[in-house]
């Protein structure tokens, strides 16, 4: 079983990126080792090369005091390193025993022996509270559940040092307390935990020690009790971030989107929003929250016009725009952060200004007569990139070669810009760095100040209770509850699981 993982003077080089920069980091039996840092920072990289993923440039790794060659996945189970991915790598069709069979040698030979790994999987169940139906099929499982069969695959390959990357994510507030309930049994079992988050609050509650990755650098490693989550944002950023925002009391004006029994297909005909009625006002957040995959993007998606609605409509500013084109949306006033920045939000192969003025390009003074004024594109671009502090070599740099919190500030700029009546954010902070949500939070509440109805979608409940006036919550495509915003967090999360209403 491991003792200690040391990792010495890790050095990682790719083509004209030093993703890792002499990084030692200790992890020892029975603790929970946090990992934080932005985005680019290396935590990824540097978890990659524990894992056998990636073969560090320089340096070296020690286990139990002996140096380890880990040049495959394979190598670090084999060592006593799991980990479990943020998107899990289970096989749908396969019943949670087959899962955690598959690829291990049979102890009958050619024929199976599922009932020797069944009886094992309940043995660590019991051990860790990670109870879960061996022979019920994965897709029929909650995510929840899902993610205890990954636990279960690593510590039946006899794991006991987990690497855990955003293990939260996609959970419950109820999962995520049943979760941390999981993390301490195996912790205070003798098993050494990494636990890679975003999440500051959650840092707090469930880690021991914390080490802070910053340009590929370790600023610091605190122990949890000795810090606080202001403390820890610094180091990552490098400056104070505020962390926590006071609403100012607007004055709420006239309903500006209205929702009437909307019916919004997913991408296999099926109804992913049904009967959904809302209004939103002027000067009013109003947060979407639910588990992902209960229609929040196929709502976002038929507001903004790029997908069909089956039945209902949607109004803004009493105009009934159903099923016009992405184009007309935007010209009734409706601006829109998709959650799929790269594939929605921006045209990769395209330049900063380019994509910039996508939705405005034909009209003056950028263009005249449909030939382009390329001094009032540059001006204007030059303008938007300074305001909203997207930080690019140039603007005809290519927005593939952006940071993520820079791609999604620049979506921002070119959509506010436009002055618009109506937002709707689906999941703005995802994957974006602290300084950058900071921002992103900064410039929602701006245009709330200045009269815009804003629909916020969000997976963070820390997010969209700091920024909501009203929260609706949905399940399975339904609003099945709209309550304040200082609803306790339990509260939210069992509307979110379906076991309560709120109507």
């Amino acid at each position: 079983m491991i003792q200690t993982v040391e990792m010495k003077n890790i050095t990682k080089r790719f083509p004209g990126v030093l993703a890792n920069d002499c990084v030692n980091l200790d992890v020892c039996a029975g603790e929970i080792h946090a990992l934080l840092g932005e985005n680019g920072a290396g935590k990824t990289t540097l978890m990659k090369i524990l894992y056998g993923m990636y073969r560090a440039t320089e340096g070296e790794i020690f286990i139990n005091g002996a140096r380890a060659d880990l040049r495959s996945p394979a190598d670090a189970l084999a060592h006593g390193i799991g980990m479990i991915h943020q998107h899990f790598q289970l096989v749908p069709g396969f019943t949670v025993v087959e899962n955690v069979a598959l690829g291990l040698k049979s102890s009958r030979g050619p024929l199976t022996d599922l009932d020797v790994v069944s009886r094992r999987m309940r043995e660590l169940a019991a051990q860790y509270g990670l109870n879960v139906e061996p022979n019920a099929l994965v897709w029929q499982l909650a995510v929840g559940q899902q993610q205890r069969v990954e636990i279960i695959k690593a510590l039946y390959r006899d794991a006991s040092l987990l690497i855990l990357d955003e293990p939260t994510a996609v959970l419950t507030p109820q999962e995520v307390t049943e979760f941390f309930d999981i993390l301490r049994r195996l912790r205070d079992a003798g098993n050494a935990l990494i636990f890679i988050s975003h999440k500051l609050y959650e840092v707090m509650a469930i880690s021991d020690r914390v080490t802070v990755l910053r340009d590929g650098r370790v600023v610091g490693q605190v122990n949890t009790r000795e810090t606080n989550q202001q403390e820890l944002a610094r180091m990552m950023v490098g400056r104070d971030v505020i962390t926590h925002w006071d609403k100012p009391t607007t004055t709420q004006g006239e309903v500006v989107l209205e929702i009437q029994n909307l019916g919004v297909p997913n991408d296999k005909g099926l109804n992913a929003v049904k009967k959904f009625s809302l209004k939103v006002r002027a000067g009013e957040i109003l947060g979407i929250a639910g588990v992902s995959g209960n229609g929040q993007r196929e709502l976002a998606e038929a507001i903004a016009g790029m997908r069909r609605v089956s039945s209902g409509t949607i109004r803004v500013s009493e105009k009934i725009v159903t099923n016009q084109s992405p184009a007309q949306i935007i010209s009734s006033g409706v601006a829109f952060i998709p959650e799929e920045r790269m594939a929605m939000g921006v045209v990769r192969e395209f330049s900063v200004a380019e994509n910039a003025i996508l939705e405005t390009h034909a009209h003056p003074p950028l263009a005249q007569r449909g030939v382009f004024n390329f001094a009032a594109i540059n001006e204007h671009c030059t303008k938007l990139v300074r305001e909203y502090d997207v930080r690019t070599p140039s603007l005809d740099t290519p927005v593939k070669s952006l940071s993520g919190g820079n791609i999604q500030k620049l979506i921002l700029a070119r959509e506010l810009d436009r002055a618009p009546r109506v937002l709707v954010a689906a999941q703005p902070t995802r994957g974006v760095d602290i300084g950058a949500t900071e921002y992103i939070h900064k410039k929602l509440l701006e245009q709330r100040a200045n009269g815009t109805a804003i629909l916020l979608i969000s997976e963070d409940l820390e997010e969209v209770r700091a920024l909501s006036d009203r929260i609706a919550v949905m399940y399975e495509g339904e609003i099945v509850g709209i309550v304040p915003s200082d609803t306790s967090v339990e509260e939210l999360g069992l509307m979110m699981a379906g076991a309560r209403r709120n109507l």
